[in-house]
């Protein structure tokens, strides 16, 4: 079993590493070869170069025995050398001869970048090629120009494409010259449906599936986790660091949050909610614990607010700016100046709405609405009458303090004590 220091690393941070057969070097770290079998393209070799006129080394990654910064070591000490001197099998891609420094090409053959490095993730033993970097914080870095880097980049910037997005390289690499294409344009890759991304990570198997998700932003992976099914879940969240799964918990509703944590075990679900906002934790901890509290505890802020004066066709024209990081996007609630609720548009009625007409010339004025003291079986009970995608939640004036999602509130199960 391979021992790695770091679970996350990069390609040009273990090149020219001293490789060792036991106490004595053999030869320096030169290319990681890899097959694409799957959705993140697996590493199978190390390629080790060595001196005085000797052939290079092809070896097996089931003979890493540690893979660090300083060093590699294998474990072929007992067998004979000459059985790796072959050299790469064509069918295998090598991240340094292949992909470094290659420019990247979106699907229209537009020159987006050229990959300064590539970012490795360990997941249970095995080794993926997880992202290509285009960073400019990379290419400083691999100048040796360290300090340099800090001073004039962001070393947060995502300036990263998963290998998700990396179309397969030909099946015959040879002296491979050509470029990395991409299978969709650098612009649209944020936008990839977490649904979509959901069933992808569903597909894969447990090491690829885990470095794939590690590679998403926060709030895309957090919209993702919420899709996966339980099972998957419970996977993603045992595997990743507390701190990242508090990241991707507290973006979430406090009720879409109280789902997750429910299927972990009792320990791992208590680590979270005290590494997630105070405010949050205590909601999160009063839906898992009861399954009729208060149905403001479920409540999300994040929904379209718009006066009665706001022209259909606009708000059309406007959704996908409108909806960008809302909760609750199917309906527009529509208020008055004090906050107070007037009526809802149906998104589908937007669509239909006449040439000229305002949001208050098709908005339902007469909304059912959640008191601001409901429970969840009561939220239950309306959802199952009328079969709404969400529901206003009013104090005794009417004024709207935030919605909740039929699915929020149908995919909660009575939770443990």
């Amino acid at each position: 079993m391979v021992t790695v220091l770091e679970h996350e690393f990069y390609l040009s941070e273990i090149l020219d590493r001293g490789v060792f057969v036991k106490k004595q070097r053999i030869g320096r770290l030169s290319d990681l070869a890899i097959v694409e079998t799957g959705k993140l393209p697996e590493v199978t070799h190390v390629v080790v170069s060595r001196s005085f006129g000797y052939p290079a080394l092809t070896v097996p990654w089931e003979k890493v025995l540690l893979i660090s910064n300083n060093e590699v070591v294998l474990d072929i000490g007992g067998e004979a050398m000459a059985q790796f001197e072959q050299a790469p099998q064509e069918t295998l891609i090598l991240l340094h001869d292949h992909i470094l420094d290659k420019k990247i090409l979106d699907m229209d053959d537009h020159e987006v970048e050229v990959v300064y490095d590539i970012k490795l993730a360990v997941q249970n033993g095995k080794l993926y090629a997880a992202e290509v970097d285009f960073s400019r914080y990379r290419a400083l870095r691999r100048l040796g120009l360290h300090k340099l880097a800090k001073l004039l980049t962001d070393r947060n910037k995502e300036n990263r494409v998963s290998w998700l997005y990396v179309q397969p390289l030909p099946a015959q690499l040879g002296s491979f010259a050509g470029n990395v294409k991409l299978k969709v344009p650098k612009a649209e890759l944020s936008e990839i449906h977490p649904v979509d991304l959901a069933d992808i990570l569903e597909e894969l198997e447990g090491g690829q599936r885990v470095a794939l998700f590690n590679a998403l932003e926060t709030e895309h992976a957090s919209d993702t986790l919420e899709e996966v099914e339980p099972r998957v879940q419970r996977e993603l969240i045992h595997a990743i660091e507390k701190e990242r799964a508090a990241l991707l918990i507290n973006d979430m509703s406090p009720a879409q949050a109280a789902d997750i944590l429910a299927i972990l075990p009792r320990d791992e679900s208590d680590a979270i909610l005290k590494l997630i906002d105070r405010d949050k934790s205590s909601k999160v901890g009063h839906i898992i614990a009861e399954h009729d509290e208060k149905i403001l505890h479920y409540a999300s802020l994040k929904l379209i607010r718009l006066p009665a004066t706001t022209p259909a066709v606009e708000v059309l024209d406007r959704y996908r700016e409108l909806a960008t990081g809302m909760d609750v996007v199917m309906y527009v609630y529509v208020t008055d100046a004090a906050g107070t609720l007037k009526g809802v548009v149906d998104i589908r009625e937007m669509v239909a709405a006449e040439p000229g007409q305002t949001l208050g010339d098709i908005m339902t004025e007469h909304v059912i609405a959640l008191p601001k003291d409901g429970t969840l079986r009561e939220a239950a009970m309306l959802f199952e009458r009328y079969d709404f995608r969400a529901l206003p939640i009013t104090d005794e004036r009417d004024q709207l303090l935030g919605a909740v999602s039929s699915r929020d509130v149908r995919s909660l199960k009575p939770r443990r004590a």
